[in-house]
């Protein structure tokens, strides 16, 4: 009962906003505080998205938001205006993922990126990414989202958030068999890895998921692979991947996820293949 009372106040209130909203574009408007009608109405749109919130109507709470958004962009208020596209993705990501949900994001990322903050950008391109990753399930563009995110946290000096990105790239792009681009995803994340402090142990990770990745495309290419990441990482060489690289046995020695799985029972379709070849 809440909810409906909560709705029908949200949409008096968007009627009364609409009505400000036209009288401030008239004659009589402009002459008595057009602009103050126009930030009245604003405010109205706020009030009712915030309602629509509470009554769980997420439709109509984008829409409103998204309003709010467009006459702050009309009035120069460019933060406000991008911290309400944001409110409106969220508000249609309940109900209309791929379409309003990424529009508004991208609305957003632009003022963002237009005013030089490219940190927050960064944060809504992963939001976009994990849409496309388990709504839409549309990896291709989820790793676009996640490359771009890198790229604007590598500008501003945000390793440990870029390399985060990265790491769902290699993931993703080991399982979509692309793996020159995986393995330099890995590799280039071991490096920078290896050089932060904070960072050092999760370098053997990355270079073991490179490991991998070159075993499946080329068995010697993958041996000459592990000698260089040993050589630029020595405490590679004591890590329980690097000892699974070399003796194939990491069942005994660590609990396999799904994605590991798969590479390892690539790496062995392609040993068998390579047998197949030498009969």
């Amino acid at each position: 009962m809440e909810s409906s009372a909560k709705e029908k106040e949200a949409l008096q209130l968007m009627a009364e906003a609409d009505k400000k909203i036209k009288s401030s574009g008239s004659f009589l408007g402009g002459m008595f505080g057009g602009a103050h009608k126009v930030e009245e109405a604003c405010d109205m749109y706020a009030r009712a998205a915030n309602m629509f919130k509470m009554a769980k109507n997420w439709n109509a709470a984008g829409n409103a938001f998204c309003q709010v958004a467009k006459i702050h962009m009309q009035l120069q208020h460019k933060h406000d205006s991008a911290s309400s596209f944001v409110d409106a993705g969220n508000a249609y990501k309940k109900v209309n993922p791929q379409g309003e949900a990424i529009n508004c994001l991208n609305a957003a990322i632009d003022i963002y990126t237009d005013m030089g903050r490219f940190t927050i950008a960064a944060r809504h391109h992963i939001t976009i990414a994990e849409v496309y990753e388990s709504e839409l399930l549309d990896i291709e563009k989820a790793i676009a989202h996640y490359e771009q995110a890198a790229d604007y946290y590598k500008g501003e000096d945000s390793k440990s958030s870029a390399s985060k990105c990265l790491v769902k790239v290699g993931f993703y792009c080991a399982q979509l068999e692309q793996y020159q681009k995986a393995i330099e995803i890995y590799e280039q994340c071991g490096t920078n890895s290896m050089d932060d402090p904070l960072m050092k142990h999760n370098a053997k990770e990355y270079f073991f998921k490179a490991a991998l990745c070159h075993f499946i495309v080329d068995e010697l290419n993958a041996k000459l692979a592990l000698q260089k990441y040993e050589e630029m990482f020595p405490a590679f060489s004591d890590s329980r991947e690097c000892k699974l690289l070399k003796v194939k046995e990491y069942d005994s020695l660590s609990r396999i996820d799904q994605w590991l799985t798969t590479m390892l029972l690539r790496i062995k379709k392609t040993i068998q293949g390579d047998e197949g070849d030498l009969k």
